[in-house]
């Protein structure tokens, strides 16, 4: 992949030859001064027909390390031995990543503006040109995520466990965790499923920063889903830890300011009753002890001192018994395949 990068107003898959990777910028909108912003695609089209492949990266702009996950799994795609289509939109929230922030320049929360508006604010428009410009051609989608700033997370996934194709895929990226958690209204992973589209949310630890563990891992699995897919050949990969599977989650919240002191890590276990964290005023008093209200797991945590009336303190997991398990058919053997896209020039 080299040279000029062509600019399109959207993403016309049977437009493009096969056996290729190349860059592409789409349009999303435009700045004050009457200039076009676009979204950075990377698309890998194989040699054979097949599915769709999304994957999106930095809806929030300081939620960075699923850039390098897109970038290396480009950098080994064989498109001879790819199977279908893999387009990655390597950074959602172009202005937020510009300005080091998690937010749109207007303020707004882009994953709580879909499935927008064509004619709404700048989130709205920018929300509805990705689903209608993009997002609509996927067959399934990962979207890569990170903490906040003033937070810590696992590398875990969201999805609706009850649906075969997204259990299947959150398997599949060897994550820590697993959260069911049914696609909700305003986001991204929410409005893909709306259009009929799989959608499971990553987590991958910190923001702002690249962590190349998490990197790695997480690129295995979305290797691993395009195995399952058919899409690429499969690996054959050492089985890594089973995750830890979550029926709900939950943030605490302190109902008191000052500095906040947070004591288990992402991961840990704790028993219900367990101190999980203490808040101390200016002058070093404790004013207040928090304890785990039920036995769960650390999903994310505040690493962030200072905390006002309502900070977040710790993002509990509460697992899963058999039964629920059960009943909720947590494990599927393989991603049931898409239909093929249809067949383009080359």
């Amino acid at each position: 992949m080299s040279g000029a990068v062509a600019a399109v107003e959207e993403l016309d898959l049977a437009a493009l030859p096969r056996d290729c990777k190349l860059p592409l910028h789409v349009e999303i909108f435009h700045d004050g001064l009457g200039q076009p912003v676009y979204l950075p695609l990377l698309v890998a089209r194989g040699k054979r027909p097949g599915p769709v492949f999304g994957i999106t990266a930095a809806v929030h702009g300081n939620e960075l390390n699923g850039i390098p996950v897109i970038h290396r799994l480009f950098e080994q795609l064989d498109t001879k031995a790819l199977r279908g289509t893999v387009v990655a939109v390597v950074a959602v929230n172009v202005p937020g990543v510009l300005l080091h922030q998690r937010p749109l320049t207007d303020g707004s929360d882009l994953n709580h503006t879909f499935p927008g508006r064509a004619d709404g604010t700048v989130g709205e428009v920018i929300a509805h040109r990705l689903l209608e410009r993009v997002v609509r051609h996927f067959d399934s989608l990962l979207d890569l995520h990170t903490a906040s700033f003033g937070r810590v997370n696992s590398l875990y996934v969201r999805a609706d466990m009850t649906n075969q194709q997204t259990a299947a895929l959150a398997y599949l990226l060897r994550p820590q965790i697993v959260v069911h958690n049914p696609p909700s209204d305003r986001t991204l992973r929410g409005a893909a499923a709306e259009l009929g589209i799989p959608a499971i949310t990553v987590e991958i630890g910190d923001p702002n920063r690249f962590q190349p563990n998490y990197v790695k891992t997480t690129l295995i699995g979305v290797r691993a889903a395009l195995g399952e897919m058919h899409m690429l050949p499969k690996r054959v990969v050492a089985p890594g830890p089973e995750p830890v599977l979550c029926a709900r989650s939950y943030w605490l919240y302190a109902d008191h300011g000052g500095l906040l002191g947070v004591v288990p890590r992402v991961t840990d276990h704790v028993a219900e009753g367990e101190v999980v964290a203490s808040l101390r005023d200016i002058f070093g008093e404790v004013v207040r002890e928090y304890r785990a209200p039920e036995a769960g797991v650390v999903v994310g945590r505040s690493v962030n001192p200072v905390g006002q009336t309502g900070a977040r303190i710790l993002h509990l997991g509460i697992l899963a018994d058999r039964q629920r398990m059960s009943e909720l058919h947590w494990r599927t053997s393989r991603v049931p395949e898409a239909a093929d896209e249809q067949a383009g020039p080359g």
